[in-house]
């Protein structure tokens, strides 16, 4: 699984939010803002341990979960060359438009003119 499809579950993306906003957590205390289950949790944060979207180390018994930002670096960069393709289509598609616009603008003002000059 990649991040993409790590992060396009609901949980998945609560937990990294999360992680981004409150730093550290442990297993507990990120299970503390779900209403599932804490094996559910648990299954969400081994899919994102698996992706590499965060670190796990080890204190005692607890678990420290912390965000990896590198998965989503590379998501970001992947979606802003998507981004930057459709706009460089689209801003060709507008100046089509533009000129289509401009040229039969032209036209019909040529036909009014041959219109008029006929009366």
């Amino acid at each position: 699984m990649d991040a993409l499809s790590a992060i396009a579950e609901p949980n998945r993306r609560k937990i990294i939010e999360l992680l981004a906003r409150r730093g550290n957590l442990t297993a507990s205390e990120i299970a503390g803002h779900f209403q599932s289950s804490g094996p559910a949790v648990s299954q969400h944060l081994q899919v994102l341990k698996e992706t590499k979207a965060v670190f796990v180390t080890h204190q005692a018994q607890k678990r420290i979960y912390s965000l990896n930002p590198e998965p989503l670096l590379e998501l970001r960069g992947w979606l802003l060359d998507l981004t930057n393709q459709w706009e460089q289509r689209l801003n060709k598609l507008d100046s089509m438009l533009s000129n289509e616009k401009k040229n039969s603008g032209k036209s019909q003002l040529r036909k009014g003119r041959k219109n008029g000059s006929k009366s």
